[in-house]
């Protein structure tokens, strides 16, 4: 879909190709294009903790990755028969007490290799709204239904924001020097928080992430937000929430993205991929019939000639 206004960004010289491997973190944007990235067979690790909206939460297991802080204990908790992590979303959950703590720092460690040899980090911050738990007196990563009784509502200020993501940088950059950071906003609004809260919320990250690409030129932002509120300012792109962006607005992003980000002589690979992925979708009318056969057979010999390429592909 063509847009009669779009926003200038500019293309970046370190793209995203099959020999990338880049991590996701964050809220909706995170999902949106590392969905992408899935569909196109893209190396990729997408919130290996669940989905995370503050800013603070993110830089806290960032730094427990880099410096091998093992979870114990004392971190989790036990809730409605299922144990359960303050840092954490409330789906990485187990009703083991032992195989949880094993699941979270297998997790951990899985998280640390993969920042050691990211190319890229892309950070979705979705809210500057944090929740500060009591017993902690931090900000949770999910607050797993827990009374609001036991936590603080509070908002990240511009420089809290921005302290953040420097802390994150120097952390990521001490174990992995050579990874790009890319950070945006999540276009979603947050309106159980209220309108203005909302807008005041917004505006608290987007100036906290330009406070420090102002002053760091090899970080990058990713209007993604904007786009959503200025370029697809229509009910049109959105779900039936009127939150939530639509598969129109993704693909909008995503092509915005792609230009972007995404290595053009990926190109005819990503062609390909599209169209085995197209193939493993097709649902038969004779699964028994011999055009059928004659159809797996060539969709065999795709993935055969594109896994003689990239060896890693999995289908």
């Amino acid at each position: 879909m063509k847009l009669q206004t779009q926003i200038p960004i500019r293309k970046e010289s370190n793209q995203i190709d099959y020999d990338s491997r880049v991590l996701l973190l964050g809220s909706c944007f995170t999902e949106n294009i590392g969905a992408k990235l899935d569909y196109y067979k893209f190396q990729n690790l997408q919130n290996p903790f669940g989905i995370l909206f503050h800013p603070k939460p993110i830089e806290r297991l960032i730094r427990r990755a880099v410096k091998l802080v093992q979870f114990v204990e004392s971190d989790i908790f036990e809730q409605d028969g299922q144990w359960r992590c303050m840092e954490v979303h409330s789906l990485v959950s187990h009703p083991d007490k032992i195989t949880y703590l094993k699941l979270l720092n297998e997790k951990l460690a899985e998280f640390t290799e993969y920042l050691k040899n990211a190319t890229h980090v892309i950070i979705t911050f979705g809210s500057a709204w944090g929740y500060r738990y009591h017993k902690t007196n931090e900000i949770a990563g999910n607050c797993h239904k827990i009374p609001q009784k036991e936590f603080r509502k509070e908002i990240a200020s511009v420089q809290d924001v921005s302290e953040c993501m420097n802390n994150i940088a120097e952390a990521i950059h001490g174990l992995n020097p050579s990874a790009s950071l890319i950070y945006t906003v999540s276009p979603v609004r947050h309106l159980k928080d209220g309108f203005i809260e909302n807008t005041r919320s917004k505006s608290h990250l987007i100036a906290g992430i330009h406070a420090l690409t102002d002053r760091d030129t090899a970080i990058s932002y990713y209007p993604s937000y904007e786009m959503m509120m200025d370029e697809m300012r229509d009910y049109r792109f959105y779900t039936e929430d009127m939150l939530h962006p639509n598969k129109t607005a993704v693909e909008i992003i995503w092509d915005r993205f792609e230009g972007v980000w995404i290595d053009p002589q990926t190109e005819p690979l990503r062609k390909e991929i599209a169209s085995i992925q197209s193939g493993l979708a097709h649902k038969p009318f004779n699964p028994n019939s011999e055009s059928y056969r004659e159809f797996q057979l060539d969709l065999q010999q795709k993935i055969s000639r594109i896994q003689d390429v990239l060896p890693h592909l999995e289908f």
